[in-house]
């Protein structure tokens, strides 16, 4: 991400401490989505047998998570401060579909109706042209007018 924000001017700040701060909430994702997907959702939604102990562990983990974004999201527009960036681009297929619902069936028990701030940057985030067109790619379920299997060209989403 950063390679191609780099190459082409955009959604990565070229002073600081803007790219810092974009920087820093990049590598945040990197290092917390883990929890949300290898953790949580493979317990809660994956693993043969449903064990309290790692469901509940990992839900504490991703609502803690889910606080750290929503306290950010009271004070910013964007996750990195007042504009879009790759650092939204790479936190929102994890969190922002966490609590839409569209990850785990898990929203009702995460309460991510709870997180009145990141709902709204997830439906701000959604409503954006380019994020609509991206979740049509490589899609293997739902309407078929909404899957493009294989995108070779900006006109393969038209």
């Amino acid at each position: 991400m950063t390679y191609l924000a780099e190459k082409f001017s955009a959604f990565l700040p070229t002073t600081q401490p803007e790219r810092a701060e974009t920087l820093s909430w990049l590598f945040w994702q990197m290092g917390s989505a883990p929890f949300v997907g290898g953790g949580f959702g493979h317990f809660y939604t994956y693993a043969p047998e449903k064990f309290e102990y790692p469901i509940n562990r990992f839900a504490m983990e991703t609502k803690r998570q889910l606080d750290v974004l929503d306290q950010r999201l009271a004070n910013n527009h964007y996750i990195a401060g007042e504009h879009y960036s790759i650092a939204d681009m790479a936190i929102w297929p994890w969190y922002g579909a966490l609590v839409k619902g569209w990850l785990y069936d898990a929203d009702e028990f995460l309460s991510t109706h709870e997180y009145q701030h990141l709902n709204r940057w997830a439906d701000e985030i959604y409503a954006r042209p380019a994020v609509q067109r991206g979740r049509r790619v490589n899609r293997l379920h739902g309407d078929p007018a909404q899957q493009v299997r294989e995108r070779h060209d900006a006109s393969d989403l038209r």
